[in-house]
């Protein structure tokens, strides 16, 4: 597996991760075992990153990778969140980005993990009122404690990565990027490779349009995260299908699959780009390592482009619930 860096002074990690919110079942019923051997098979694949968080599942992902890591050797490089609170009432969200907070919620990760320090420490959603030095100041403490490695950021905009990279280095920024979601090519992407900050693309699959097989919206759970997502809802659903079909069929010409070629469009986008596909199927994880060893002439990048140009996609990529939080600009 080829290796990319977690920031200009971060350690080496896969150039392809593994995101775990799947194993809380965003996405419909999962098991431990399930995710067990979803583990085994990024261990065996040489993917080294793994990407977490405290809300997935309230600990439930974080404790399934804690209880594969009790039983099983495997070198890997965690990264976990804090900052989002949910009422377990009502379910509405809130952000709290106070020293406090943070603190409790990484302690209560590194018990949910079984290990005493993560790699990489994500501020999920920025307190909108709370200045993002202040923000920095907290997460330079832990880190001078060794409970975390690099520091990062989840859904902020360029200007605030900026803010927070002048009090000290920012190792790596999270946000959705895919063929249908191209925001951070208005700046992100670049303000990352600017400052040495390795971009994390979660979601780069499109959450399972771009797969082998398109998804069905019929067979949703109550509980699935698509469910309420525009561009999984009619009229819109049935147009992104059409103008994904091509796309299907070019990656098919050229003897791959479109997995391993939304992908390897990815990573094609910059060397500070890392993917973190998430999947409950070793199949499909294997169809993704394949797009990291897939070359994009600039021919066939440009056919892409043709093909799925950005903006193609019919929807907003969050409802209004579901982007409560996230860092807007452009």
């Amino acid at each position: 597996m080829k290796q990319r860096p977690l920031g200009s002074s971060g350690p080496g990690v896969s150039a392809l991760g593994l995101g775990c919110w799947n194993f809380a079942g965003p996405y419909g019923p999962t098991s431990e075992k399930e995710s067990h051997e979803t583990l085994a098979a990024a261990r065996d694949l040489g993917i080294t990153f793994i990407d977490t968080a405290n809300v997935y599942g309230m600990g439930v992902s974080e404790k399934v990778i804690g209880s594969y890591l009790a039983k099983h050797k495997a070198e890997f490089r965690i990264a976990t969140k804090a900052g989002i609170r949910r009422d377990p009432s009502t379910g509405i969200r809130t952000f709290d980005n106070s020293p406090d907070h943070l603190r409790g919620e990484l302690e209560n990760s590194l018990r949910n993990l079984g290990v005493d320090h993560v790699d990489l420490f994500y501020i999920h959603r920025r307190e909108a009122g709370r200045p993002i030095e202040e923000v920095m100041d907290t997460l330079q403490r832990l880190r001078q404690e060794g409970k975390i490695g690099g520091i990062g950021f989840s859904e902020i905009s360029p200007a605030s990565l900026r803010l927070a990279h002048a009090v000290a280095p920012v190792s790596a920024v999270q946000s959705e990027y895919s063929l249908w979601s191209r925001q951070p090519d208005l700046g992100m992407v670049q303000t990352c490779r600017d400052l040495g900050v390795a971009f994390v693309a979660f979601s780069p699959l499109g959450r399972g349009v771009f797969g082998a097989q398109p998804p069905d919206p019929a067979s949703f759970d109550d509980g699935d995260f698509r469910k309420a997502n525009p561009r999984f809802v009619e009229p819109n659903f049935s147009r992104n299908m059409a103008a994904i079909q091509p796309f299907r069929e070019y990656a098919r010409s050229l003897g791959t699959t479109p997995i391993a070629l939304a992908i390897a469009w990815l990573l094609s986008r910059g060397p500070h780009v890392i993917p973190i596909p998430g999947t409950r199927s070793a199949a499909h994880l294997q169809d993704c390592a394949n797009g990291v060893s897939l070359e994009l002439t600039g021919d066939q990048r440009a056919e892409i482009e043709r093909l799925l140009p950005a903006g193609f996609a019919h929807g907003e990529r969050y409802s209004a619930d579901q982007a409560i939080g996230v860092e807007g600009y452009c």
